[in-house]
C-alpha cells in the first residue's frame, strides 16, 4: 500500500515534466519568430526601409529606398533607374510579405535570406544582395534560394 502512494506522485511528476517538454516546443515557433526579429534588427537602415515598405505596402518608400540610378537584378531581369524599379515594384512586389531569415555581410552591403510571399502566403525562398551607397540601396540582386 505504501508504494502505491510512493508511486502516485513519481508517476504525476513524470507527466508533469513531459507536459512542459511538449509546452516548450511550442515555443519553439516563438523562437522562429524571435530569430527573424533578430536578423531583421541586423539589416541596415536603407535594406530595412526596403523591408518595411514591402510589408507595408507603400510603393512610394519601396522606390525611395534605392537611388534614382540603382538596378534591380529580379532573377536575371535587369531593372534600372526609378522609373523601372517603380513599375516593377508595382507590378510584382507591393502585396507581398518580406520576412528576413538571416543576414551575412558582405564588400559594401549585405546579403539577405528572406522568405518572400508575393500573395502574403507561403511564398519562397531567396536571397537579397543588397549594396548601399550613401544611405540607399544601389543594387539589389534577388535570387532563389
Amino acid at each position: 500500500m505504501k508504494l502505491r502512494f510512493l508511486l502516485i506522485p513519481a508517476v504525476l511528476a513524470a507527466v508533469t515534466a513531459c507536459s512542459s517538454e511538449s509546452g516548450g516546443s511550442d515555443t519553439g515557433g516563438s523562437e522562429e519568430t524571435s530569430t527573424s526579429a533578430t536578423a531583421l534588427a541586423e539589416v541596415d537602415t536603407a535594406g530595412r526601409s526596403y523591408v518595411d515598405a514591402v510589408n507595408a505596402g507603400d510603393l512610394d518608400k519601396v522606390v525611395g529606398s534605392f537611388t534614382e540610378d540603382a538596378v534591380v537584378v529580379d532573377v536575371g531581369r535587369e531593372i534600372k533607374g526609378a522609373d523601372q524599379i517603380r513599375r516593377w515594384a508595382d507590378n510584382e512586389v507591393i502585396g507581398g510579405r518580406l520576412d528576413v531569415l538571416s543576414v551575412s555581410p558582405m564588400e559594401n552591403g549585405q546579403d539577405l535570406l528572406v522568405n518572400f510571399a508575393p500573395t502574403g502566403d507561403g511564398g519562397f525562398e531567396a536571397r537579397y544582395r543588397f549594396t548601399y551607397e550613401d544611405g540607399l540601396i544601389v543594387k539589389a540582386d534577388l535570387q532563389y534560394a
